[in-house]
């Protein structure tokens, strides 16, 4: 473990953090004690789970919008304060590796890995691409160029932070990369990883924090509100269906 808690220092949030205040979760952070090589950030959205992600990012000094320590790039200032207030209890090891690979900003990281390539002088660009895939990450699909990155680039003995990392990715993919998360486990790295996906959630060295109206708890993997849903859907899709619809048309009337 090379985080083993993350604790928040100061009062209430002030100036442009003071909406933080209104995020129970975050409101709420004392010492959150991180206990498995993968651990899970849940809740609906809004509860704060990306939030949060980021901050310990910015926090362990990587770049807001994503990439490695060494990722500089910058194309909207939108992160919050919240790294400010967070003291790392850090493990005995230092990592060796690390990333924060995040969705919504995926494409700025492809094109600062296309840049970063043009500007290396130790290699060339298709040798600096082994680490992507073996070609640019704009040349492949959303979801190839995301599974591109962690196979090739995540390297194991890191810490690895992955922001809804399900939203490029179809079911059958987002299994390919519960296998890569065992892989890079099994490597000696540990994962923060913020989530909607029950597949992802069901890593069983995986412990899953909830993040609601209370204090960030942890919870099982069936109790989990995304398991439930999923079940209750796919056992019975036309009692469901039903359902839904027919509260839509008694809205609509």
């Amino acid at each position: 473990m090379y985080l083993n808690a993350i604790e928040r220092m100061g009062g209430n949030f002030t100036g442009e953090d003071s909406y933080l205040q209104d995020i129970p979760a975050i409101a709420g952070l004392s010492l959150w004690e991180l206990h498995r090589p993968v651990t899970f950030l849940v809740g609906e959205n809004g509860s704060g789970k990306s939030t949060l992600l980021e901050a310990v990012a910015l926090a362990l000094g990587f770049n807001p919008e994503g990439g490695s320590r060494n990722f500089a790039f910058s194309t909207r200032d939108t992160h919050s304060g919240l790294h400010n207030y967070l003291r790392l209890h850090r493990g005995p090891y230092r990592p060796k590796d690390g990333f924060f690979l995040r969705a919504e900003s995926f494409y700025n990281t492809a094109t600062e890995v296309e840049e970063l390539s043009q500007r290396s002088l130790s290699s060339p660009p298709e040798e600096f691409y082994r680490n992507y895939g073996g070609k640019s990450l704009h040349r492949q699909s959303h979801g190839e160029s995301f599974l591109s990155l962690v196979h090739s680039r995540f390297r194991g003995q890191g810490i690895y932070l992955l922001d809804e990392p399900e939203a490029a990715l179809s079911p059958a993919r987002q299994l390919t990369l519960l296998a890569e998360l065992h892989r890079l486990v099994k490597a000696g790295s540990q994962l923060l990883i913020a989530t909607h996906s029950p597949l992802l959630m069901a890593y069983p060295q995986g412990e899953i924090l909830l993040l609601g109206e209370g204090p960030i708890h942890p919870v099982e993997y069936r109790e989990t509100e995304h398991y439930q849903i999923t079940k209750s859907f796919l056992d019975n899709p036309e009692r469901m269906l039903r359902i839904l619809l027919q509260q839509d048309e008694e809205d609509v009337e």
